[in-house]
Formats: structure tokens, C-alpha cells, sequence
């Protein structure tokens, strides 16, 4: 029997991807798609969707529980993607990531609550653990690492985190947690490392690679995150935690080697600049609780295959990328949202 799921975020890049999973592979289930479109909400990401009758869509900032409270009780689940997610950003200014991340997940929250929302799931990350050595590669984040996030972006998602356990514990809510590793994937903004660095090689621009480029991080496809979110929803433990990660790490040095060679350029495109300000060294998923107690594994996240068709998307979707730059897509969300789909 299927049920309406309540998606926060579901213009952005793994919201969107969420939001096609389910209307793809789910086809009993109905949802409520909420996005406050700021800079990295794009609604041309979801444009084959937009008349379908099963994808309402939502224009409301999540901090906003007038409308919230219209939209709630609509809804018998909730998957809470809605968060400013761009370290850099977050180190210029970090009042947006709080406002968004720990008050925005606080209304969520309270409405779930008022609204006896049957189950809701907070979508984090592994920022949330800190960093792991680079020089012992045993050493995994595990649910029961310590949470010792390092910058103003991880600490705004740990503060959501940790709202989320603390609902749970106090008002008995049916809520899930989930700690990805880095996603990649087609409709990703233009400012994240893949489709910034193949929209750069692509232009015969250089790519900016932070410092020595030894930062290591866990690559997971978007859909096997979004089959592991659904995973999550339908069967994980009340008040529990589960990494979701790919088995995939690699340096950023490698990672930029490797877009470079999809690209068809060579190592003088690479210009090294100045690093990140308190730039973690190495994330690494453990993902064994996931597999043993909900039989998940990732499926599409394999290298190379998988960065070779991530790449090849870009390339054949330039026009939906110049799109984001440029801004054309909330014109496209003006002519096709104007008839009632968008509420502001």
C-alpha cells in the first residue's frame, strides 16, 4: 500500500535524485517535494516530472511552520534532505548553515511532531565524525565514532543530528538517521569538485586543486544513496544511526587525474591552490551495520564505470549545466510552476 513521503530538499542535487528514485521504483507512493530554491535549488533537474501526479511541489522554506503546518498533515512520512551543504560557503558565512541546518531541522521537527508524522528520517553526513589519519587505512567511521566535526558546515549538520536522536529519545518519535560518504552523480551543482572540474576541462579551463590533493574521501553513487534513504525508511531500528558509504576511497589528487583523463586532457590543467581552511584529511565509511541488519550494499559506485558514465552525463548535459549558472532555470521554474505547483 503506498504512502505519501514528505521530501525536503527535493530540487537540490541528492533531493532531486531522491525524488526520481521514488517516483521511478516506488510507483504506489505519492510526494510532497518542499525546497526553498535558493542558489542550488533547481527545478529543471525534475522537469520530466513536472506534471506528474504523484510529485507535488512545494515552494516554502523549511524554517517557515505556517506553511509547514498546511503541508504536514498531507504526508505520512518524512525524509529531511533541506540543508546549505558547501563547506566553503559555510567558512565565509557560517549564520545561513545554522539557520538552515539546526533551527530549519528543529521546525521540521516540531511540525513532524504536531502533525504525528508515522516516521521521519534525517539525511547527514560523514562530516559529522571528523577526520581519520591518512597513515592507517584500517581506521573506518563506525555509528559509535565520537562526533568531532571540524568545520561550521559539519558542526550545523551534527547539531541536526543530534536534534534528531534528541526527539527521538524525548518524544518517542519514529526517527532514522543516515551519514553518507561523498555523493556523485548526475544534477549535482556546478560548485562541487566532479562537474566543477569536468565543466572546467570541458572549457579549457584549469581545475583548482586544493593544496597537495592527498585528501581522501569515501565516492557514493546519489541512487545507491537514495535506495539506502528508502532502505532506511521502510525498515531501520527506531532512534538508530546508519553510514551509508561506497567502498570507493580515493585522493582528491587521483580523483582530478582520473576527471582529467575522461576529459581528454592532460596534468598541466591541474593548478594547485592554496588549501581549505581546516581541510579534513580522510573520511572512510563502515558500512556494516547497514548491510547486516537491512541488506544494503552499494551497486552503482564502482570506479571506473561509474565516474566514466558520471562524466559522460555532464558532457551530454551542458545545457542543463550553463542553465544553472547562468540562472536560467528559475525562468524555467516560472513558466512551469506558475499554474498552482509552486506555493509561496
Amino acid at each position: 500500500m503506498g504512502q505519501t513521503i514528505l521530501v525536503t530538499g527535493g530540487a537540490g542535487f541528492i533531493g532531486s535524485n531522491l525524488v526520481r528514485y521514488i517516483l521511478e521504483h516506488r510507483p504506489d507512493d505519492r510526494i510532497i517535494n518542499i525546497d526553498g530554491m535558493t542558489y542550488a535549488g533547481n527545478l529543471e533537474s525534475l522537469a520530466d516530472f513536472a506534471d506528474d501526479p504523484r510529485h507535488e511541489f512545494v515552494h516554502c522554506d523549511i524554517n517557515n511552520a505556517a506553511l509547514l503546518d498546511e503541508h504536514m498533515p498531507k504526508a505520512d512520512v518524512v525524509l529531511h534532505l533541506a540543508a546549505e551543504s558547501h563547506v566553503d560557503r559555510s567558512i565565509h558565512d557560517p549564520s545561513l548553515f545554522l539557520n538552515t541546518n539546526i533551527i530549519g531541522t528543529q521546525c521540521m521537527l516540531d511540525a513532524a511532531k504536531r502533525h504525528g508524522i508515522k516516521r521521519f528520517v534525517y539525511v547527514s553526513t560523514d562530516e559529522v565524525y571528523g577526520e581519520l589519519p591518512l597513515d592507517d587505512k584500517s581506521q573506518l567511521f563506525t555509528e559509535s565514532t565520537p562526533l568531532a566535526p571540524n568545520s561550521p558546515y559539519a558542526v550545523s549538520k551534527t547539531g541536526g543530528d543530534m536534534l534528531a536522536r534528541a526527539y527521538h529519545h524525548t518524544y518517542g518519535m519514529n526517527i532514522g538517521i543516515t551519514r553518507c560518504s561523498n555523493n556523485f552523480g548526475p544534477y549535482q551543482f556546478p560548485e562541487k569538485v566532479i562537474p566543477l572540474f569536468v565543466n572546467n576541462l570541458l572549457e579549457g579551463k584549469k581545475v583548482p586543486l586544493y593544496g597537495d590533493g592527498r585528501n581522501v574521501r569515501d565516492w557514493l553513487h546519489v541512487l545507491d544513496h537514495c535506495e539506502a534513504i528508502c532502505r532506511v525508511l521502510d525498515d531501520g531500528k527506531p532512534g538508530e544511526a546508519y553510514n551509508i558509504g561506497g567502498n570507493n576511497e580515493r585522493s582528491n589528487l587521483e580523483l582530478t587525474k582520473m576527471l582529467i583523463d575522461l576529459c581528454g586532457r592532460d596534468e598541466s590543467f591541474i593548478e594547485q591552490v592554496p588549501d581549505r581552511l581546516g581541510h579534513d584529511m580522510r573520511y572512510a565509511i563502515d558500512a556494516t551495520k547497514i548491510r547486516d541488519e537491512l541488506g544494503w550494499e552499494p551497486t552503482r559506485s564502482a570506479w571506473p564505470e561509474a565516474l566514466e558514465a558520471t562524466v559522460q552525463w555532464y558532457k551530454d548535459n551542458q545545457t542543463w549545466s550553463e542553465h544553472v549558472r547562468t540562472g536560467e532555470y528559475r525562468r524555467f521554474m516560472a513558466q512551469n510552476y506558475a499554474q498552482g505547483r509552486s506555493e509561496t
